[in-house]
Protein backbone atom coordinates (compact mmCIF):
# COMPACT_ATOMS: atom_id res chain seq x y z
CA UNK A 1 0.00 0.00 0.00
CA UNK A 2 1.61 2.95 -1.12
CA UNK A 3 1.12 6.58 1.29
CA UNK A 4 -1.34 8.31 -0.05
CA UNK A 5 -0.34 12.05 -1.49
CA UNK A 6 -2.36 15.25 -2.24
CA UNK A 7 -3.38 14.63 -5.81
CA UNK A 8 -2.87 17.70 -7.67
CA UNK A 9 -5.36 16.75 -10.34
CA UNK A 10 -7.94 17.30 -11.90
CA UNK A 11 -11.40 15.65 -11.36
CA UNK A 12 -11.01 14.16 -14.60
CA UNK A 13 -7.95 12.76 -13.54
CA UNK A 14 -8.84 11.38 -10.77
CA UNK A 15 -11.60 9.69 -12.19
CA UNK A 16 -9.19 8.04 -15.07
CA UNK A 17 -6.76 6.87 -12.25
CA UNK A 18 -9.44 5.07 -10.38
CA UNK A 19 -10.56 3.42 -13.71
CA UNK A 20 -6.90 2.78 -14.10
CA UNK A 21 -6.71 1.40 -10.39
CA UNK A 22 -9.53 -0.66 -11.21
CA UNK A 23 -7.84 -2.13 -14.36
CA UNK A 24 -9.72 -0.66 -16.67
CA UNK A 25 -7.92 -0.92 -20.69
CA UNK A 26 -10.21 0.30 -22.49
CA UNK A 27 -13.29 2.99 -23.01
CA UNK A 28 -16.04 3.21 -25.47
CA UNK A 29 -18.72 6.05 -26.77
CA UNK A 30 -19.08 8.98 -28.48
CA UNK A 31 -17.66 12.32 -27.15
CA UNK A 32 -18.99 15.90 -26.99
CA UNK A 33 -17.98 19.07 -25.54
CA UNK A 34 -19.25 18.29 -22.11
CA UNK A 35 -17.15 14.61 -21.60
CA UNK A 36 -14.05 16.24 -23.40
CA UNK A 37 -11.39 16.45 -20.13
CA UNK A 38 -12.90 13.04 -19.17
CA UNK A 39 -11.94 12.06 -22.28
CA UNK A 40 -8.60 13.24 -22.69
CA UNK A 41 -7.64 12.11 -18.90
CA UNK A 42 -8.51 8.20 -20.01
CA UNK A 43 -6.24 8.78 -22.54
CA UNK A 44 -2.97 10.07 -20.80
CA UNK A 45 -4.05 7.55 -18.30
CA UNK A 46 -3.14 4.43 -20.70
CA UNK A 47 -7.06 3.56 -20.95
CA UNK A 48 -7.56 3.69 -24.71
CA UNK A 49 -11.27 5.18 -25.97
CA UNK A 50 -12.95 3.84 -28.85
CA UNK A 51 -15.35 5.75 -31.00
CA UNK A 52 -18.57 3.89 -31.65
CA UNK A 53 -21.13 5.44 -33.77
CA UNK A 54 -24.24 5.33 -31.14
CA UNK A 55 -23.78 5.41 -27.84
CA UNK A 56 -26.03 2.03 -27.66
CA UNK A 57 -23.55 0.44 -29.26
CA UNK A 58 -20.37 1.74 -27.44
CA UNK A 59 -22.17 -0.04 -24.82
CA UNK A 60 -22.26 -3.40 -25.57
CA UNK A 61 -18.78 -2.91 -26.84
CA UNK A 62 -17.85 -2.29 -23.20
CA UNK A 63 -19.65 -5.04 -22.34
CA UNK A 64 -18.17 -7.63 -24.82
CA UNK A 65 -14.79 -6.52 -23.61
CA UNK A 66 -15.88 -7.34 -20.52
CA UNK A 67 -16.81 -10.76 -21.09
CA UNK A 68 -13.21 -11.61 -22.80
CA UNK A 69 -11.24 -10.85 -19.94
CA UNK A 70 -10.64 -13.93 -17.13
CA UNK A 71 -12.77 -14.44 -14.48
CA UNK A 72 -11.86 -13.13 -11.25
CA UNK A 73 -9.96 -10.48 -12.33
CA UNK A 74 -12.70 -8.15 -14.79
CA UNK A 75 -12.41 -4.77 -14.74
CA UNK A 76 -15.68 -2.55 -14.94
CA UNK A 77 -16.95 -1.58 -18.69
CA UNK A 78 -16.50 1.83 -19.25
CA UNK A 79 -19.11 3.90 -21.53
CA UNK A 80 -18.84 7.69 -22.06
CA UNK A 81 -21.87 9.69 -22.87
CA UNK A 82 -22.32 13.34 -23.63
CA UNK A 83 -24.99 15.68 -22.13
CA UNK A 84 -28.97 15.46 -22.95
CA UNK A 85 -28.94 13.00 -25.84
CA UNK A 86 -25.86 11.37 -25.70
CA UNK A 87 -27.68 10.12 -22.51
CA UNK A 88 -30.32 9.69 -23.73
CA UNK A 89 -29.14 7.56 -26.45
CA UNK A 90 -27.84 5.04 -23.79
CA UNK A 91 -30.74 4.20 -21.96
CA UNK A 92 -31.28 0.85 -23.95
CA UNK A 93 -27.61 -0.43 -22.92
CA UNK A 94 -27.92 0.68 -20.14
CA UNK A 95 -30.99 -1.07 -18.56
CA UNK A 96 -29.69 -4.04 -20.21
CA UNK A 97 -26.40 -4.44 -18.22
CA UNK A 98 -28.31 -3.94 -14.85
CA UNK A 99 -30.98 -6.51 -16.03
CA UNK A 100 -27.70 -8.87 -17.82
CA UNK A 101 -25.21 -8.62 -14.49
CA UNK A 102 -22.77 -5.92 -16.60
CA UNK A 103 -20.58 -3.70 -14.00
CA UNK A 104 -20.13 -0.48 -16.47
CA UNK A 105 -19.24 2.78 -15.34
CA UNK A 106 -21.22 5.30 -16.98
CA UNK A 107 -19.46 8.75 -17.24
CA UNK A 108 -21.84 11.38 -18.58
CA UNK A 109 -21.15 15.44 -18.69
CA UNK A 110 -23.09 17.61 -17.65
CA UNK A 111 -23.72 22.10 -16.83
CA UNK A 112 -23.27 23.06 -13.62
CA UNK A 113 -26.05 23.32 -10.86
CA UNK A 114 -26.16 26.92 -10.99
CA UNK A 115 -25.47 27.43 -14.50
CA UNK A 116 -28.65 24.93 -15.39
CA UNK A 117 -31.17 27.31 -13.52
CA UNK A 118 -30.33 29.79 -16.23
CA UNK A 119 -29.16 27.47 -19.03
CA UNK A 120 -31.70 25.02 -20.58
CA UNK A 121 -29.98 23.63 -24.01
CA UNK A 122 -30.05 20.32 -23.84
CA UNK A 123 -30.25 20.12 -20.10
CA UNK A 124 -32.32 17.70 -18.51
CA UNK A 125 -32.00 15.45 -14.96
CA UNK A 126 -29.69 13.02 -15.41
CA UNK A 127 -29.91 11.21 -12.68
CA UNK A 128 -34.09 11.24 -12.53
CA UNK A 129 -34.04 9.61 -15.80
CA UNK A 130 -31.09 6.98 -14.94
CA UNK A 131 -32.17 6.04 -11.20
CA UNK A 132 -34.90 3.32 -12.01
CA UNK A 133 -32.02 0.59 -13.93
CA UNK A 134 -28.74 1.80 -12.09
CA UNK A 135 -27.53 0.24 -8.81
CA UNK A 136 -26.60 3.62 -7.96
CA UNK A 137 -26.31 7.29 -9.49
CA UNK A 138 -23.78 9.96 -8.25
CA UNK A 139 -22.61 13.84 -9.12
CA UNK A 140 -19.35 14.49 -8.84
CA UNK A 141 -18.00 17.40 -6.62
CA UNK A 142 -14.90 18.75 -5.65
CA UNK A 143 -12.61 17.47 -3.38
CA UNK A 144 -14.15 14.05 -3.07
CA UNK A 145 -14.20 12.77 -6.64
CA UNK A 146 -11.10 9.96 -5.13
CA UNK A 147 -14.11 8.80 -2.75
CA UNK A 148 -16.79 8.82 -4.93
CA UNK A 149 -15.34 6.91 -7.62
CA UNK A 150 -14.41 4.25 -4.86
CA UNK A 151 -18.07 3.75 -4.16
CA UNK A 152 -18.98 3.59 -7.51
CA UNK A 153 -16.71 0.99 -8.21
CA UNK A 154 -17.12 -1.27 -4.89
CA UNK A 155 -21.12 -1.17 -5.59
CA UNK A 156 -20.61 -1.73 -9.42
CA UNK A 157 -19.48 -5.35 -8.70
CA UNK A 158 -21.09 -5.67 -5.21
CA UNK A 159 -23.58 -8.90 -4.43
CA UNK A 160 -25.15 -8.72 -8.21
CA UNK A 161 -23.10 -6.64 -10.93
CA UNK A 162 -24.44 -3.96 -12.59
CA UNK A 163 -24.41 -0.37 -13.66
CA UNK A 164 -23.16 2.69 -12.32
CA UNK A 165 -23.78 6.41 -13.50
CA UNK A 166 -21.48 9.19 -12.54
CA UNK A 167 -22.61 12.63 -13.75
CA UNK A 168 -19.71 14.94 -13.58
CA UNK A 169 -19.86 18.40 -14.20
CA UNK A 170 -17.35 20.79 -16.07
CA UNK A 171 -15.74 22.45 -13.61
CA UNK A 172 -15.23 19.68 -11.75
CA UNK A 173 -13.81 17.33 -14.30
CA UNK A 174 -11.57 20.54 -15.10
CA UNK A 175 -10.84 21.89 -11.53
CA UNK A 176 -7.42 21.01 -10.11
CA UNK A 177 -8.24 19.01 -6.62
CA UNK A 178 -6.04 18.83 -3.28
CA UNK A 179 -7.86 15.75 -2.21
CA UNK A 180 -5.45 12.63 -1.40
CA UNK A 181 -5.02 9.90 -3.78
CA UNK A 182 -5.23 6.72 -1.91
CA UNK A 183 -5.05 3.18 -3.77
CA UNK A 184 -7.90 1.77 -4.83
CA UNK A 185 -9.43 -0.63 -2.04
CA UNK A 186 -9.90 -4.60 -3.23
CA UNK A 187 -13.09 -4.85 -5.28
CA UNK A 188 -14.33 -8.47 -4.73
CA UNK A 189 -16.46 -8.68 -1.97
CA UNK A 190 -15.95 -11.28 0.83
CA UNK A 191 -17.60 -14.83 -0.26
CA UNK A 192 -20.80 -15.70 1.58
CA UNK A 193 -21.26 -18.66 3.43
CA UNK A 194 -24.60 -20.53 3.53
CA UNK A 195 -26.20 -21.01 7.04
CA UNK A 196 -25.29 -24.02 8.98
CA UNK A 197 -28.84 -25.31 9.83
CA UNK A 198 -30.44 -24.27 6.12
CA UNK A 199 -27.49 -26.31 4.78
CA UNK A 200 -28.73 -29.51 6.88
CA UNK A 201 -31.69 -28.87 5.08
CA UNK A 202 -30.82 -28.63 1.70
CA UNK A 203 -28.06 -31.73 2.02
CA UNK A 204 -30.82 -33.80 3.54
CA UNK A 205 -33.10 -33.27 1.05
CA UNK A 206 -31.07 -33.98 -1.52
CA UNK A 207 -30.07 -37.17 0.07
CA UNK A 208 -33.21 -37.83 -0.09
CA UNK A 209 -33.85 -37.34 -3.67
CA UNK A 210 -34.13 -40.22 -6.30
CA UNK A 211 -34.79 -37.57 -9.09
CA UNK A 212 -32.51 -34.61 -8.10
CA UNK A 213 -32.29 -31.81 -11.16
CA UNK A 214 -30.04 -28.38 -11.12
CA UNK A 215 -30.98 -25.51 -12.97
CA UNK A 216 -27.95 -23.05 -13.33
CA UNK A 217 -28.68 -19.50 -14.81
CA UNK A 218 -26.73 -15.68 -15.11
CA UNK A 219 -25.14 -15.73 -11.14
CA UNK A 220 -23.40 -18.98 -11.97
CA UNK A 221 -21.60 -17.53 -15.16
CA UNK A 222 -20.96 -14.22 -13.43
CA UNK A 223 -19.19 -16.17 -10.36
CA UNK A 224 -17.34 -18.16 -12.79
CA UNK A 225 -19.12 -21.68 -10.86
CA UNK A 226 -18.69 -23.63 -14.30
CA UNK A 227 -15.75 -25.88 -12.85
CA UNK A 228 -17.46 -26.42 -8.96
CA UNK A 229 -21.07 -27.62 -11.18
CA UNK A 230 -19.75 -30.09 -13.52
CA UNK A 231 -17.81 -31.25 -10.18
CA UNK A 232 -20.81 -31.55 -8.41
CA UNK A 233 -22.82 -33.28 -11.17
CA UNK A 234 -20.70 -35.58 -12.34
CA UNK A 235 -19.92 -36.62 -8.66
CA UNK A 236 -23.66 -37.30 -7.77
CA UNK A 237 -25.15 -38.30 -11.49
CA UNK A 238 -27.36 -35.14 -11.39
CA UNK A 239 -28.63 -33.59 -14.70
CA UNK A 240 -27.57 -30.09 -15.37
CA UNK A 241 -29.72 -27.78 -17.50
CA UNK A 242 -29.15 -23.97 -17.12
CA UNK A 243 -30.20 -20.63 -18.80
CA UNK A 244 -29.79 -19.68 -22.52
CA UNK A 245 -27.40 -17.32 -20.74
CA UNK A 246 -25.52 -19.81 -18.59
CA UNK A 247 -25.09 -22.24 -22.00
CA UNK A 248 -21.52 -23.63 -21.46
CA UNK A 249 -21.62 -23.89 -17.58
CA UNK A 250 -21.13 -27.48 -17.95
CA UNK A 251 -19.79 -28.70 -22.01
CA UNK A 252 -23.28 -29.30 -23.75
CA UNK A 253 -21.77 -32.42 -25.10
CA UNK A 254 -21.66 -33.85 -21.84
CA UNK A 255 -24.15 -36.86 -20.99
CA UNK A 256 -25.54 -35.14 -18.07
CA UNK A 257 -26.07 -31.33 -19.72
CA UNK A 258 -28.93 -30.95 -21.39
CA UNK A 259 -28.28 -27.78 -22.56
CA UNK A 260 -29.62 -23.79 -22.41
CA UNK A 261 -32.97 -23.34 -22.69
CA UNK A 262 -36.21 -20.63 -21.97
CA UNK A 263 -37.33 -19.53 -25.27
CA UNK A 264 -38.46 -22.51 -26.97
CA UNK A 265 -41.97 -23.77 -26.39
CA UNK A 266 -40.70 -27.40 -28.93
CA UNK A 267 -37.79 -27.84 -26.28
CA UNK A 268 -40.17 -26.83 -23.04
CA UNK A 269 -42.56 -29.57 -24.24
CA UNK A 270 -39.07 -32.21 -23.55
CA UNK A 271 -38.37 -30.39 -20.28
CA UNK A 272 -41.22 -29.93 -18.73
CA UNK A 273 -42.14 -33.45 -18.16
CA UNK A 274 -38.50 -33.92 -16.92
CA UNK A 275 -38.97 -31.19 -14.41
CA UNK A 276 -42.08 -32.61 -13.30
CA UNK A 277 -40.46 -35.62 -12.29
CA UNK A 278 -38.12 -34.05 -10.34
CA UNK A 279 -38.12 -34.35 -6.74
CA UNK A 280 -35.74 -31.88 -5.61
CA UNK A 281 -34.22 -29.30 -7.85
CA UNK A 282 -31.53 -27.06 -6.72
CA UNK A 283 -31.11 -24.12 -8.25
CA UNK A 284 -27.49 -22.60 -8.92
CA UNK A 285 -27.77 -19.24 -9.61
CA UNK A 286 -30.89 -18.90 -11.41
CA UNK A 287 -32.50 -15.90 -12.32
CA UNK A 288 -36.10 -16.82 -14.47
CA UNK A 289 -35.71 -12.93 -15.46
CA UNK A 290 -34.23 -14.75 -18.78
CA UNK A 291 -37.20 -17.31 -19.55
CA UNK A 292 -40.79 -17.46 -20.95
CA UNK A 293 -43.90 -16.92 -19.64
CA UNK A 294 -43.88 -21.19 -19.37
CA UNK A 295 -41.71 -21.36 -16.93
CA UNK A 296 -44.05 -20.03 -14.26
CA UNK A 297 -43.94 -22.88 -11.29
CA UNK A 298 -42.56 -25.20 -13.83
CA UNK A 299 -41.85 -27.65 -10.81
CA UNK A 300 -44.22 -30.49 -9.42
CA UNK A 301 -46.08 -29.43 -5.88
CA UNK A 302 -44.04 -32.07 -3.73
CA UNK A 303 -40.72 -31.40 -5.30
CA UNK A 304 -38.30 -29.69 -2.95
CA UNK A 305 -36.49 -26.79 -4.23
CA UNK A 306 -33.72 -25.58 -2.91
CA UNK A 307 -32.07 -22.20 -3.94
CA UNK A 308 -28.26 -20.47 -3.81
CA UNK A 309 -28.36 -17.20 -4.51
CA UNK A 310 -26.01 -14.31 -3.80
CA UNK A 311 -29.15 -11.85 -3.48
CA UNK A 312 -33.13 -12.75 -2.41
CA UNK A 313 -35.50 -12.92 -5.41
CA UNK A 314 -38.06 -10.97 -5.36
CA UNK A 315 -39.71 -12.15 -8.94
CA UNK A 316 -42.96 -14.61 -7.79
CA UNK A 317 -42.10 -16.73 -10.62
CA UNK A 318 -41.86 -19.98 -9.07
CA UNK A 319 -41.74 -20.92 -5.09
CA UNK A 320 -38.58 -22.00 -3.29
CA UNK A 321 -38.57 -24.06 -0.02
CA UNK A 322 -34.42 -23.19 1.07
CA UNK A 323 -32.87 -20.27 -0.01
CA UNK A 324 -29.77 -19.97 0.86
CA UNK A 325 -28.41 -16.48 0.33
CA UNK A 326 -24.70 -17.33 -0.16
CA UNK A 327 -21.70 -17.82 -2.90
CA UNK A 328 -22.45 -20.59 -5.63
CA UNK A 329 -18.63 -22.10 -5.43
CA UNK A 330 -18.04 -22.70 -1.40
CA UNK A 331 -21.79 -23.51 -1.32
CA UNK A 332 -21.57 -26.11 -4.01
CA UNK A 333 -18.71 -27.80 -1.94
CA UNK A 334 -20.41 -27.59 1.28
CA UNK A 335 -23.33 -29.85 -0.18
CA UNK A 336 -20.93 -32.07 -1.91
CA UNK A 337 -18.98 -33.30 1.28
CA UNK A 338 -22.12 -33.99 3.10
CA UNK A 339 -23.93 -35.64 -0.13
CA UNK A 340 -24.05 -39.73 -0.13
CA UNK A 341 -23.18 -41.39 -3.04
CA UNK A 342 -26.62 -43.30 -4.62
CA UNK A 343 -27.96 -44.19 -7.48
CA UNK A 344 -30.10 -41.38 -9.24
CA UNK A 345 -32.75 -41.26 -12.28
CA UNK A 346 -33.14 -44.91 -12.39
CA UNK A 347 -34.81 -44.60 -15.49
CA UNK A 348 -32.51 -42.91 -16.82
CA UNK A 349 -35.18 -40.64 -17.82
CA UNK A 350 -32.81 -37.69 -18.43
CA UNK A 351 -30.79 -39.13 -20.76
CA UNK A 352 -33.46 -39.74 -22.86
CA UNK A 353 -34.81 -36.15 -22.75
CA UNK A 354 -31.18 -35.07 -24.09
CA UNK A 355 -31.65 -37.49 -26.60
CA UNK A 356 -35.52 -36.01 -27.76
CA UNK A 357 -33.97 -32.75 -27.83
CA UNK A 358 -30.86 -33.68 -30.12
CA UNK A 359 -33.88 -35.23 -32.39
CA UNK A 360 -35.90 -32.47 -32.32
CA UNK A 361 -33.20 -29.50 -33.02
CA UNK A 362 -31.19 -31.79 -35.37
CA UNK A 363 -30.87 -29.54 -38.72
CA UNK A 364 -33.31 -30.75 -41.90
CA UNK A 365 -31.68 -31.61 -44.76
CA UNK A 366 -32.75 -28.54 -47.03
CA UNK A 367 -31.13 -25.42 -46.76
CA UNK A 368 -32.23 -23.07 -43.93
CA UNK A 369 -31.29 -21.08 -40.69
CA UNK A 370 -30.37 -24.65 -38.77
CA UNK A 371 -28.35 -25.88 -41.95
CA UNK A 372 -26.31 -22.47 -41.36
CA UNK A 373 -25.94 -22.96 -37.45
CA UNK A 374 -25.04 -26.91 -37.85
CA UNK A 375 -22.46 -25.56 -40.72
CA UNK A 376 -20.84 -23.01 -38.93
CA UNK A 377 -21.07 -24.91 -35.88
CA UNK A 378 -18.83 -27.63 -37.29
CA UNK A 379 -17.06 -25.10 -39.83
CA UNK A 380 -15.35 -22.87 -37.46
CA UNK A 381 -12.51 -23.40 -34.46
CA UNK A 382 -13.53 -25.06 -31.51
CA UNK A 383 -12.85 -21.89 -29.04
CA UNK A 384 -15.31 -19.66 -31.35
CA UNK A 385 -17.08 -16.97 -29.35
CA UNK A 386 -20.30 -16.25 -31.07
CA UNK A 387 -22.72 -13.43 -30.01
CA UNK A 388 -26.70 -13.42 -31.40
CA UNK A 389 -29.10 -10.63 -31.64
CA UNK A 390 -32.69 -10.80 -30.66
CA UNK A 391 -34.92 -12.57 -32.95
CA UNK A 392 -36.35 -16.20 -34.24
CA UNK A 393 -32.51 -16.44 -35.37
CA UNK A 394 -31.36 -16.35 -31.61
CA UNK A 395 -33.94 -18.97 -30.53
CA UNK A 396 -33.11 -21.82 -32.94
CA UNK A 397 -29.34 -20.92 -32.16
CA UNK A 398 -29.42 -21.57 -28.38
CA UNK A 399 -30.98 -24.51 -29.12
CA UNK A 400 -28.47 -26.10 -31.31
CA UNK A 401 -25.42 -24.06 -30.83
CA UNK A 402 -23.43 -26.29 -28.78
CA UNK A 403 -21.34 -24.33 -26.41
CA UNK A 404 -18.36 -25.76 -24.66
CA UNK A 405 -17.56 -23.06 -21.99
CA UNK A 406 -19.38 -20.00 -20.11
CA UNK A 407 -18.86 -16.22 -21.73
CA UNK A 408 -18.69 -17.92 -24.97
CA UNK A 409 -21.84 -17.41 -26.42
CA UNK A 410 -23.04 -13.33 -25.80
CA UNK A 411 -26.20 -12.22 -26.08
CA UNK A 412 -28.62 -10.02 -24.52
CA UNK A 413 -30.73 -12.41 -22.22
CA UNK A 414 -33.06 -10.77 -19.59
CA UNK A 415 -33.86 -7.15 -21.92
CA UNK A 416 -33.66 -9.17 -25.54
CA UNK A 417 -33.08 -6.06 -27.11
CA UNK A 418 -32.01 -6.20 -30.69
CA UNK A 419 -29.00 -4.61 -32.28
CA UNK A 420 -26.73 -6.14 -29.47
CA UNK A 421 -24.63 -8.73 -32.04
CA UNK A 422 -22.13 -7.10 -33.46
CA UNK A 423 -20.97 -4.21 -31.01
CA UNK A 424 -20.87 -7.33 -28.48
CA UNK A 425 -19.06 -8.97 -31.02
CA UNK A 426 -16.75 -6.37 -31.78
CA UNK A 427 -16.02 -5.43 -27.80
CA UNK A 428 -14.35 -9.24 -27.63
CA UNK A 429 -12.59 -9.21 -30.93
CA UNK A 430 -10.69 -5.88 -29.35
CA UNK A 431 -10.31 -7.39 -26.13
CA UNK A 432 -9.20 -11.11 -27.28
CA UNK A 433 -8.04 -10.46 -31.06
CA UNK A 434 -6.64 -14.23 -31.46
CA UNK A 435 -9.90 -15.56 -30.49
CA UNK A 436 -12.19 -16.08 -33.46
CA UNK A 437 -15.39 -14.54 -32.93
CA UNK A 438 -18.46 -14.47 -35.21
CA UNK A 439 -22.36 -12.41 -34.48
CA UNK A 440 -25.32 -13.75 -35.73
CA UNK A 441 -28.07 -11.10 -36.73
CA UNK A 442 -31.34 -11.02 -39.02
CA UNK A 443 -31.29 -8.76 -41.40
CA UNK A 444 -33.71 -6.38 -39.32
CA UNK A 445 -31.26 -6.74 -36.76
CA UNK A 446 -27.92 -5.59 -38.80
CA UNK A 447 -30.16 -2.73 -40.35
CA UNK A 448 -30.49 -0.84 -37.30
CA UNK A 449 -26.73 -0.86 -36.28
CA UNK A 450 -25.34 -0.49 -39.71
CA UNK A 451 -22.93 2.58 -38.49
CA UNK A 452 -20.82 -0.18 -36.53
CA UNK A 453 -19.55 -2.02 -39.39
CA UNK A 454 -17.29 1.40 -40.01
CA UNK A 455 -16.02 0.67 -36.41
CA UNK A 456 -15.70 -3.26 -37.26
CA UNK A 457 -13.78 -2.04 -40.66
CA UNK A 458 -11.41 0.20 -38.41
CA UNK A 459 -10.25 -2.56 -36.23
CA UNK A 460 -8.86 -4.41 -38.99
CA UNK A 461 -9.48 -7.76 -37.37
CA UNK A 462 -10.87 -11.08 -39.48
CA UNK A 463 -14.55 -11.05 -37.90
CA UNK A 464 -17.74 -12.78 -38.83
CA UNK A 465 -20.85 -11.09 -39.36
CA UNK A 466 -23.60 -13.68 -40.47
CA UNK A 467 -27.15 -12.18 -41.58
CA UNK A 468 -29.92 -14.52 -41.92
CA UNK A 469 -31.70 -12.66 -44.92
CA UNK A 470 -35.14 -13.32 -44.85
CA UNK A 471 -36.60 -9.57 -45.40
CA UNK A 472 -38.63 -9.96 -42.34
CA UNK A 473 -39.33 -9.49 -38.65
CA UNK A 474 -39.73 -13.48 -38.31
CA UNK A 475 -40.28 -13.94 -34.73
CA UNK A 476 -43.12 -10.92 -34.24
CA UNK A 477 -44.85 -12.34 -38.00
CA UNK A 478 -44.83 -15.85 -36.66
CA UNK A 479 -47.02 -14.53 -33.22
CA UNK A 480 -48.80 -12.18 -36.15
CA UNK A 481 -50.34 -15.19 -37.93
CA UNK A 482 -50.42 -17.28 -35.05
CA UNK A 483 -52.65 -14.80 -32.92
CA UNK A 484 -54.31 -15.03 -36.59
CA UNK A 485 -53.62 -11.16 -36.99
CA UNK A 486 -52.79 -9.92 -40.39
CA UNK A 487 -49.77 -8.89 -41.42
CA UNK A 488 -48.75 -5.28 -41.13
CA UNK A 489 -45.20 -3.62 -40.65
CA UNK A 490 -43.38 -6.80 -40.25
CA UNK A 491 -41.89 -7.35 -43.87
CA UNK A 492 -39.67 -4.95 -46.00
CA UNK A 493 -37.48 -4.98 -49.37
CA UNK A 494 -34.31 -6.32 -48.99
CA UNK A 495 -30.83 -4.50 -48.98
CA UNK A 496 -28.36 -5.65 -51.03
CA UNK A 497 -26.06 -6.20 -47.94
CA UNK A 498 -22.89 -7.79 -49.84
CA UNK A 499 -22.69 -4.27 -52.18
CA UNK A 500 -23.07 -2.49 -48.25
CA UNK A 501 -20.50 -4.44 -46.20
CA UNK A 502 -17.92 -4.25 -49.61
CA UNK A 503 -18.74 -0.33 -49.71
CA UNK A 504 -17.85 -0.50 -45.79
CA UNK A 505 -14.40 -1.64 -45.80
CA UNK A 506 -15.71 -5.55 -45.75
CA UNK A 507 -15.68 -8.39 -47.33
CA UNK A 508 -19.35 -9.18 -48.48
CA UNK A 509 -20.60 -12.83 -49.79
CA UNK A 510 -24.39 -13.67 -50.98
CA UNK A 511 -24.83 -17.40 -49.57
CA UNK A 512 -27.44 -20.05 -50.96
CA UNK A 513 -25.89 -23.55 -49.44
CA UNK A 514 -23.25 -25.39 -47.18
CA UNK A 515 -20.72 -25.46 -49.84
CA UNK A 516 -20.40 -21.95 -49.92
CA UNK A 517 -20.85 -21.32 -46.20
CA UNK A 518 -18.24 -23.74 -45.25
CA UNK A 519 -15.94 -21.75 -47.97
CA UNK A 520 -16.35 -18.40 -46.89
CA UNK A 521 -16.11 -19.49 -43.23
CA UNK A 522 -12.76 -20.32 -43.66
CA UNK A 523 -11.37 -17.60 -45.77
CA UNK A 524 -12.92 -15.13 -43.44
CA UNK A 525 -10.29 -16.67 -40.56
CA UNK A 526 -7.84 -15.13 -42.78
CA UNK A 527 -8.61 -11.79 -43.42
CA UNK A 528 -7.62 -8.23 -42.16
CA UNK A 529 -10.83 -7.13 -42.27
CA UNK A 530 -14.72 -8.35 -41.06
CA UNK A 531 -16.53 -10.68 -43.48
CA UNK A 532 -20.45 -10.77 -44.20
CA UNK A 533 -22.11 -13.95 -44.68
CA UNK A 534 -25.62 -12.85 -46.34
CA UNK A 535 -27.69 -15.77 -46.00
CA UNK A 536 -30.72 -15.92 -47.37
CA UNK A 537 -33.64 -17.99 -46.23
CA UNK A 538 -37.45 -18.17 -46.88
CA UNK A 539 -39.23 -15.60 -44.87
CA UNK A 540 -41.31 -18.70 -43.40
CA UNK A 541 -38.11 -20.83 -43.11
CA UNK A 542 -38.75 -21.00 -38.84
CA UNK A 543 -41.96 -22.11 -38.88
CA UNK A 544 -42.03 -25.07 -36.94
CA UNK A 545 -38.45 -24.89 -36.07
CA UNK A 546 -38.66 -23.93 -32.10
Amino acid sequence: MTKPQTAELTGAQIIASKLKQAGCTRAFGIPGGEVLAIMGALDDTGIEFHLAKHENAAGFMAEGAWHAEPVGSRAPGILLATIGPGVANAVNVIANAMQDRVPLIFLTGCVETAEAETYTHQVFDHQAMLRPIVKASFRASSGTVGVMMEKALAIAFEGQPGPVHIDVPIGVAEEVSEELLRDLPALSGPTMVAPTPLLGEAIEALNNAQRPLVIAGVDAVQEGAGPALADFCEKHSIPLLTTYKGKGLMPENHALCLGGHGLSPKADKILMPLIQLADCILLAGYDPIEMRTGWRNPWGDDAKIIEITPGLRTHGMHRVDITLQASIEPTLAQINHGMDSTQRWPDDEATSAKNALEDCFTAPGDWGPGQVFETLNKTLPHDTVITADSGAHRILLSQTWQSTRPHAFLQSTALCTMGCAVPLAAGYKMASPNTPVCAFVGDAGLEMGLGELATVREMKQPLIICVLVDESLALIELKQRGSQRKNVGVDFPGTDFVGLANAMGGHGVWVDDVETLKEQAKAAQSRNTYTLLACRISRRAYDGAF
